[in-house]
């Protein structure tokens, strides 16, 4: 099911991140930039879960659709990460510590699977949870102004993506906690 409408979803979000990125280097007022990248990046974010709802209501789930939605939605982050550290409007640290928890749980649920304990590691609430604060942060901090007259949206992001930093290292403790015992007693 390589051609499916939930896949294709989740090809979008790939190809969007070229497209973010570029915002940034176009000729526009800065306002401008911040509206478009925020716009493509929500518009993205929510093939998040879009693509899933369609693939289960459309009886279109498939292994690669599996694999690749959790490819395409690190890559979203990290890129639109990566590119608020360079505008400084993300510290590096919390760059760090969300990007290498991405890097480090998809390891170990590649690791897990290989020894048939996937399940041990499958996504969690608090993982949810923590992509959904981590997506209201990016989409803040790509706006950087004022919304509606009220919401100073970098005050806001900043605070949001913090507490996604928070939330990354608890899901991460979580799941390294599920997949211990499975670790010891393969390794026996």
């Amino acid at each position: 099911m390589f051609w499916t409408i939930p896949t294709l979803m989740t090809w979008a979000r790939i190809v969007a991140i070229p497209l973010i990125v570029a915002v940034f280097y176009l000729d526009f007022p800065p306002e401008s930039r911040n509206i478009v990248a925020t716009a493509l990046f929500v518009v993205f974010a929510l093939t998040d879960w879009l693509d899933g709802y369609l693939a289960r209501k459309l009886g279109q789930t498939s292994a690669f659709g599996a694999f690749l939605d959790p490819v395409a939605d690190k890559f979203l982050v990290c890129a639109c990460l990566l590119v608020l550290v360079d505008l400084q409007r993300a510290d590096v640290f919390v760059a760090l510590i969300i990007i290498g928890r991405e890097i480090a749980i998809s390891a170990l649920r590649e690791w897990m699977a290989t020894i048939g304990a996937k399940r041990s590691v499958a996504v969690h609430v608090v993982g949810k949870i923590k992509t959904g604060v981590q997506m209201v942060a990016i989409a803040l901090l790509l706006f950087d102004g004022v919304l509606f007259g009220l919401i100073d949206t970098r005050l806001w992001g900043t605070g949001l993506i913090w507490l996604s930093a928070v939330l990354t290292v608890w899901s991460m403790v979580y799941y390294l906690q599920r997949a211990v015992p499975e670790i010891r007693a393969r390794s026996r």
